[in-house]
């Protein structure tokens, strides 16, 4: 099952074409970070969101436009009693099966890439000032880097993010902890960073930084408007 790469690269170029239009922000993050936190906040802000993880979810939610080919390819027993993609027996396969999780990828990374596409469009057509693509694996997936004007990172400490995520899915830290090895490390998202929201105690500690970082990205349209 090959990926579809001239897709990739119309819908990147469609990327390209919108970033000429209004600010195009990345926002990444270790598993447990709190990346939906910052979104959430920066939509009150104004912003328009785009959520690659909840693009995920729908299309293997029942009836989902995934779930006809996960069925085909994997079989009916990944596919629950309502018809979504059975999501912890998949987690079990995709873990121990590095050719089984590129099988899942191909199927999904291309419609994720169109629906982001889709609603991006969408929310400029609506005047929104800035766009924010929340994307868990952003650095890992490659390709980002052009299409965006600033890159934000969610950052705690990794003990932190285990027990957040044993708290939030009822996994082991076994199970937390061997979801954090597939990811990039802390090192590499921090470097990689224009900014870094620290989200380490209560959600209302992330109002002022997350209002300073709206700020910036509003600066970031009126320094292009100035230039051109």
């Amino acid at each position: 099952m090959a990926a579809d790469h001239s897709n990739s690269s119309t819908e990147q170029s469609k990327l390209s074409a919108l970033k000429m239009r209004l600010p195009l922000i990345g926002l990444t993050g270790g598993i447990g970070s709190g990346k939906t936190a910052v979104s959430n906040l920066l939509a009150q802000f104004g912003a328009g969101i785009i959520d690659t993880d909840l693009i995920a979810h729908q299309i293997t939610a029942p009836n989902g436009k995934a779930i006809p080919r996960i069925q085909e390819y994997f079989g009916a027993e990944f596919i629950d009693a309502k018809g979504a993609l059975d999501r912890t027996k998949m987690r079990s396969l995709v873990f121990q099966n590095p050719e089984a999780k590129k099988a899942l990828e191909d199927i999904t990374h291309p419609l994720i890439r169109q629906e982001t596409i889709k609603q991006a469009y969408r929310l400029a057509d609506a005047d929104f000032p800035y766009l924010v693509f929340v994307v868990p694996l952003l650095i890992e997936s490659g390709g980002w880097n052009e299409q965006i004007d600033h890159l934000v990172v969610v950052d705690c400490p990794e003990d932190l993010q285990i027990q957040r995520v044993m708290q939030r899915s009822n996994l082991s830290r076994d199970e937390a902890e061997a979801i954090l090895k597939t990811q990039t490390s802390r090192q590499t998202r921090l470097a990689a960073a224009n900014t870094i929201i620290e989200n380490q105690g209560k959600l209302t500690e992330l109002n002022g930084p997350v209002e300073l970082l709206h700020q910036k990205i509003l600066g970031i349209q009126k320094a292009r408007l100035s230039s051109s």
